[in-house]
């Protein structure tokens, strides 16, 4: 079976259907995510759909390819877009969507405590997990809004792109977890009995925890979850909100894969994962995938031509010459030239210089005799740039064959590999059309 025979992922009829809020592009890095959700944002605001493109990657081809100077965690509108909808765009700011979901759920007094307590400060720049639960957040506050047609998400450039799928639940159980309930004691029980709970529980615990993280380290913990106390059910049952928002029938999840063994792989690994969680699959998207014009020449049939050019006897022996040139770039075997007999003149006979033409015509025969060698050599090399890039494609359309072995259900688009990166709205444009196409792109696409 061959990636041909599995069916074709429609994108227009996904990205027109009003009943599609949300598409999720996740996969491994380095494949296209960002540029592929970019350019679904682009097309679909093109063809009607009021549009926003949430970004977790932190490099800023986003920002560039749509020509805003730069992006933060307040959605901006894309000029240049061509037809009724409207694109916007916006990367993920993970510190300071934390600080809003402190400073909707808490008070004036409560609120400045947590965001000053310096735990809080370290967990919410960098605690693992932290961007994909924001993430999370992020994607539920955007659709609660109801501003939107359409939310488009690139996942975070993590190992797993499904992390953001296990934060919510890694976070929830930290949050409930009994360490944290422990530090949550003294400031539940209060008073002396408080303190009591302090010095005796968590007499046993201080000792190491504080060579550890330090005394004060462990006193900020104690305040920063003395003050979020009120707060951690709101994690849990948002984050709850959100992985059923993933669940429903109006988000879909593309994964985007490289035509790679690797890639793949991690492409089959997040399909299994999906369904075993029941999220909706739309498809895959295959991106860079290679082209030939000249498919019907084969690796070996090119390599075998250049080798005999590289002999020097394929243009000799279509031009009807086989022999040695000599200086004037006769063959030994060429007919002798036939002079017709002319009376004599002074004028013939008389010594002239050469004139600038004459030294053209002659520097035209050497370059030929030269430039004819030069000419096979390139041909040569061309042949073989050919036969490589024809060994590439056979090893694309075998890892992709093996993929659609084990997911045949798996609709598929092909995005032909572009001649150079992608860096306005021109060069989403042409990676829309070519998602658009699927796998019916043209097989001299580069």
């Amino acid at each position: 079976m061959t990636l041909d025979a599995s069916a074709p992922l429609e994108i227009d009829p996904l990205i027109d259907n009003p009943a599609t809020r949300i598409i999720v592009c996740c996969g491994a890095g380095g494949v296209g995510k960002t540029t592929t959700a970019a350019a679904l944002g682009l097309r679909a605001a093109e063809r009607g759909r009021k549009v926003v493109v949430l970004t977790i990657d932190p490099a800023r081809r986003l920002a560039q390819s749509m020509g805003i100077d730069s992006l933060d965690n307040t959605p901006r509108r894309v000029k240049g877009v061509e037809g009724e909808g409207e694109l916007h765009a916006m990367m993920l700011d993970m510190k300071r969507t934390f600080d809003e979901i402190v400073e909707a759920h808490a008070d004036g007094e409560r609120s400045r405590a947590i965001l000053e307590n310096p735990f809080y400060q370290s967990l919410s720049a960098g605690f693992a997990g932290t961007q994909e639960y924001m993430a999370m957040e992020k994607l539920g506050q955007l659709r609660a809004r109801d501003e939107w047609d359409l939310i488009v998400v690139d996942t975070p450039p993590s190992r797993s792109a499904l992390d953001f799928l296990d934060a919510p639940k890694r976070l929830g159980s930290f949050l409930d977890g009994k360490f944290i309930k422990l530090l949550m004691a003294p400031a539940k029980m209060g008073g002396r009995a408080g303190m009591k709970f302090l010095n005796v529980g968590m007499s046993m615990m201080t000792g190491t925890l504080g060579k550890l993280l330090g005394g004060q380290l462990l006193r900020d913990v104690q305040t920063f979850v003395a003050a979020m106390d009120t707060m951690f059910g709101g994690f849990r049952t948002r984050a709850d909100a959100t992985y059923r928002l993933l669940q429903a029938p109006g988000t879909a999840f593309l994964v985007v894969a490289a035509p790679e063994r690797d890639a793949l792989r991690e492409a089959a690994y997040f399909v299994e994962r999906l369904g075993a969680e029941e999220m909706p699959l739309a498809g895959l998207v295959l991106n860079r995938v290679h082209g030939s014009g000249a498919a019907r020449l084969s690796a070996e049939r090119a390599l075998a031509a250049a080798e005999n050019l590289d002999e020097g006897g394929i243009v000799d022996q279509e031009s009807g010459k086989t022999g040695v040139r000599d200086a004037t770039g006769a063959s030994p075997e060429s007919p002798p030239v036939q002079h017709t007999p002319v009376e004599p003149s002074p004028v013939q006979h008389t010594p002239v210089e050469p004139s600038p033409e004459d030294h053209e015509t002659h520097e035209a025969h050497a370059y030929d005799g030269q430039g004819q060698h030069t000419t096979e050599q390139l041909t040569a090399g061309l042949l073989r740039l050919h036969a490589e890039r024809m060994q590439v494609l056979a090893r694309e359309q075998r890892t992709r064959d093996r993929f659609t072995a084990l997911h045949p259900e798996v609709a598929v688009a092909q995005v032909a590999a572009l001649p150079g990166d992608v860096h306005d709205l021109a060069g989403l444009r042409a990676i829309g059309d070519r998602l658009a196409t699927g796998g019916r792109t043209p097989a001299g696409a580069a």
